[in-house]
């Protein structure tokens, strides 16, 4: 069953987002933009109602504004995993990003999710402040760059509040 908000040329435009923002302002590339697509895509078709959380929000002329996610727990993985989480050029400042944010964590908590994580990495100061108010704390900084764009890899993990 597809998320709501689903529509077809979603995953295409979730993935231009992020190829044109990281390739234009960190020199990221094909690595960092088939990552993106063939992750995303699993996702999208494996996405679990009820546990997995997906949400996109667009313009009156239906582009893509911005997105977010989160991958429920699994018996693999025992803590959901924040992803996907972009706003468009045209929508950053505008409080949509906060708006997406806390949607997401409003359903990890309803979920009873013990702890969520995210992974990006140094130099994004905007996006670390807004995780920082969301209650997310930085517990790892590693040279390892699975974007293979020349960063320094950093996780971020929230617990449950409620």
């Amino acid at each position: 069953m597809s998320p709501a908000g689903y529509r077809p040329g979603l995953i295409a435009d979730i993935v231009r987002l992020h190829a044109e923002y990281y390739a234009r302002d960190w020199g990221f590339g094909l690595p960092f933009e088939a990552k993106v697509a063939g992750e995303l895509s699993t996702f999208m078709r494996d996405f679990r109602p009820g546990q997995d959380f997906f949400a996109a929000e667009y313009d009156d002329d239906g582009a893509l504004l911005g997105t977010i996610s989160i991958e429920a727990p699994t018996a693999v993985e025992p803590l959901a995993h924040l992803r996907w989480f972009i706003t468009s050029d045209n929508a950053r400042g505008t409080g949509l990003g906060r708006r997406l944010m806390g949607a997401a964590i409003e359903h990890a908590d309803m979920k009873g999710f013990p702890r969520v994580y995210l992974t990006t990495f140094a130099g994004l100061s905007p996006a670390r402040h807004l995780y920082e108010s969301f209650g997310f704390a930085l517990v790892a900084e590693e040279e390892r760059d699975q974007w293979s764009g020349g960063v320094r890899e950093q996780r971020f993990e929230r617990p449950r509040t409620r």
